[in-house]
């Protein structure tokens, strides 16, 4: 049975890289159902903020929970968590030397000890509903990277995770292949699926998002609605930064 109340909450993160600052006393939540877009300049700490929620990064002050329960430090307990964390990166970290659909199928048999023809009938499904059924026994290397960073969203959503994570998932792609992957994204966000997504593309924020969230210097300076973000920006620093990217 779903938990109720937030999927994801940090409260008070902070986060050093040694003499610098990245993550600055940053609360956040992520409700069930909700598409939260992060925005903000390069170096902000966007990423780092992506990459704390599954461990991946550690922090040095403040708490994260997911579902209810503290992230692990280590162990088994981290394994569960990553387990129902979906995660999808710049890169698609796929393996090349296994086909797509073996890609997507290890996960939940390795992991949720499921059976192979049960797993590959979900995988099947799954890449299917992200457009590249028909490369299920291709080698990852020989799709383009838009068609790679589709599988690795099916490979995430293999393991019906609690929230997706998304880092920059197009920022490797050229033009045509990121409306290939925001498509497949917008779709994801109108299913009701939980999203926390950092991105430069406005166009998905203003689309998808339930909420955006603006981060520069480290810090969390606004959340509000697409509508009120891009409309009616706060702060300086927003405003600064919209009217960079939206003149491009």
């Amino acid at each position: 049975m779903e938990q109720a109340g937030p999927v994801v909450v940090l409260d008070h993160v902070d986060k050093w890289f040694g003499d610098l600052h990245v993550l600055r006393d940053v609360s956040l939540s992520v409700d069930r159902g909700e598409v939260v877009v992060v925005v903000g300049p390069s170096g902000s700490g966007k990423s780092t903020l992506c990459r704390t929620i599954n461990r991946l990064e550690t922090i040095d002050g403040g708490t994260i929970t997911v579902n209810g329960r503290p992230v692990p430090s280590d162990g088994k307990a981290l394994a569960e968590l990553r387990a129902g964390v979906g995660m999808v990166f710049q890169g698609f970290h796929l393996f090349q030397r296994m086909s797509v659909l073996d890609n997507v199928t290890l996960g939940p048999m390795r992991v949720k000890g499921v059976g192979r023809e049960d797993a590959e009938q979900q995988a099947r499904v799954l890449l299917d509903r992200v457009g590249v059924g028909g490369q299920a026994d291709q080698l990852p290397g020989r799709l383009s990277g838009g068609q790679q960073q589709r599988v690795a969203i099916a490979r995430a959503l293999a393991m019906e995770p609690a929230v997706m994570l998304f880092d920059e998932p197009t920022s490797a792609l050229d033009p045509q292949m990121i409306k290939e992957v925001l498509d497949v994204m917008v779709d994801l966000a109108r299913g009701g699926s939980t999203m926390l997504v950092v991105t430069h593309e406005m166009g998905f924020a203003r689309t998808a998002a339930d909420r955006v969230v603006f981060m520069a210097d480290g810090r969390l300076l606004e959340q509000a609605t697409p509508e009120e973000f891009f409309e009616h920006p706060q702060t300086d620093r927003a405003q600064e930064f919209l009217a960079s990217v939206l003149r491009h």
